[in-house]
C-alpha cells in the first residue's frame, strides 16, 4: 500500500508501506481497533506546517492528513463492522495512507442525506463546537474574527447560528472575504487596504468588539492584532494553533485590557463532533461554499500547493483516495 512522505520542505510523494495488521484482540487500554481506509479527504491548516517542515514538530510518514471519511476494513471491537463508513480522525494527523490502524472511539457515524464531501465537514465544524462551547453566552454579541480560511468560515457560520449580533470577518485576501458573507458574516475589513482597527470601530459605531477570534495561528499568527482589537474587559479565544513560542507578544497591553484568553484543542468524540454532524445533516449550517477545489490522490503534490498558496480563491481541497466500496 502507499504512505506519505515528505522529502524537501514543500515536496510530498507516496511510498510503498507494508499493510497494517490487527492483533487478535484489541490492546489492555483500547475497547477495539479498526483498520480504517480513508476515501473523502481535504486539507487543513494544520497540515501545512508539516508539508513545509516548519520544525513545528517532527515529519514522519504518514503527515499530514486527518479530515477523512472512508471505510472499515476490518476490526477486532464491537462497536463497526467490516464494511461501514465512517469518518475518522488519526492520530497526530498520520492519516496519509491507504489504510491504517485507529481505536475504533475515534470514529463517528456519518450523515446520509448530504453529499460526503459535506458530511466531511463535520470534522473541522466539530472543533468550533468544542471551543465555543466554552465562552460566555455569544447571543447579541459583536464579534471580530480573525482570519477567513476555512476555519473562520465555519466561525463565521456558527456564530451566526448561536445568535451573534455583528460577525466581522477579518482576512489579508479579498478572494477569501467574497467567501465571508455567504458563510455568516455580516461585515468584512480586508487588512491590506485599510486600518482594521479604525474599520471594525466604524462597524460598530464607535466601539471594539465583545470578542475576538484569532483563526489564523502557526507562523503567520496575529494575537496582538487580536489584543488590538479587543475591547477592554472583553474576550479573545486564540483558536489556531500557535508556535511554540510568539516573539514581540504584548502580554502587558492584554493585562491592561482586562482579556480573558481561551484556548482550545481535542474536541469530543462523544459530543463535538457528532453534534457538528446533526447541524449539517439537518441544514443548520450550509458547508458547501467551502469548498472550492478537488484532486485525485495521484495530484496530491498540486493539491498541497493550491491550498498552500490559496491559489484560485481556495478555501477547502478535497483529496479523493481510490478504492471507495473496495474492501481490502
Amino acid at each position: 500500500m502507499l504512505i506519505s512522505e515528505i522529502h524537501a520542505p514543500g515536496k510530498i510523494r507516496l511510498i510503498e508501506a507494508p499493510e497494517p495488521v490487527l492483533s487478535v484482540n484489541p490492546p489492555a487500554n483500547l475497547s477495539g481497533q479498526i483498520i480504517f481506509q480513508p476515501e473523502t479527504t481535504c486539507l487543513c491548516g494544520s497540515d501545512l506546517p508539516y508539508f513545509n517542515r516548519w520544525d513545528e514538530w517532527p515529519v514522519e510518514q504518514g503527515h499530514s492528513l486527518h479530515e477523512m471519511i472512508g471505510t472499515i476494513t476490518a476490526t477486532n471491537g464491537k462497536k463497526w463492522k467490516v464494511g461501514d463508513r465512517v469518518l475518522a480522525v488519526p492520530l497526530m494527523q498520520q492519516g496519509l495512507s491507504e489504510r491504517f490502524i485507529l481505536d475504533e472511539n475515534r470514529a463517528i457515524e456519518i450523515a446520509t442525506n448530504i453529499p460526503e464531501e459535506q458530511a466531511l465537514m463535520a470534522q473541522p465544524l466539530g472543533t468550533v463546537v468544542f471551543a465555543l462551547k466554552k465562552l460566555p453566552n455569544l447571543l447579541d454579541r459583536d464579534v471580530v474574527v480573525v482570519g477567513q480560511g476555512p476555519m473562520g468560515q465555519l466561525m463565521n457560520a456558527t456564530l451566526k447560528m448561536l445568535g451573534a449580533r455583528h460577525i466581522i470577518g477579518v482576512d489579508l485576501l479579498e478572494s477569501r472575504l467574497e467567501t465571508s458573507p455567504k458563510m455568516g458574516a455580516t461585515a468584512t475589513v480586508c487588512n491590506t487596504k485599510v486600518d482594521p482597527v479604525a474599520a471594525v470601530q466604524q462597524i460598530l459605531g464607535g466601539q471594539l468588539p465583545d470578542l475576538v477570534i484569532e483563526c489564523v495561528g502557526h507562523a503567520d499568527q496575529q494575537f496582538n492584532l487580536c489584543i488590538d482589537l479587543c475591547k477592554r474587559g472583553g474576550h479573545l479565544l486564540f483558536f489556531g494553533v500557535p508556535p511554540q513560542t510568539i516573539d514581540g507578544l504584548r502580554w502587558r497591553d492584554l493585562f491592561f485590557k482586562n482579556v480573558t484568553v481561551y484556548t482550545s484543542v481535542n474536541p469530543d468524540f462523544s459530543r463535538d463532533f457528532p453534534l457538528a454532524m446533526q447541524w449539517i445533516r439537518e441544514g443548520r449550517i450550509n458547508v458547501a461554499p467551502l469548498i472550492t477545489h478537488r484532486f485525485p490522490l495521484s495530484q496530491l503534490q498540486e493539491a498541497f500547493e493550491v491550498f498552500r498558496d490559496r491559489k484560485e480563491g481556495a478555501i477547502k481541497v478535497i483529496v479523493n483516495f481510490p478504492g471507495r466500496g473496495q474492501v481490502a
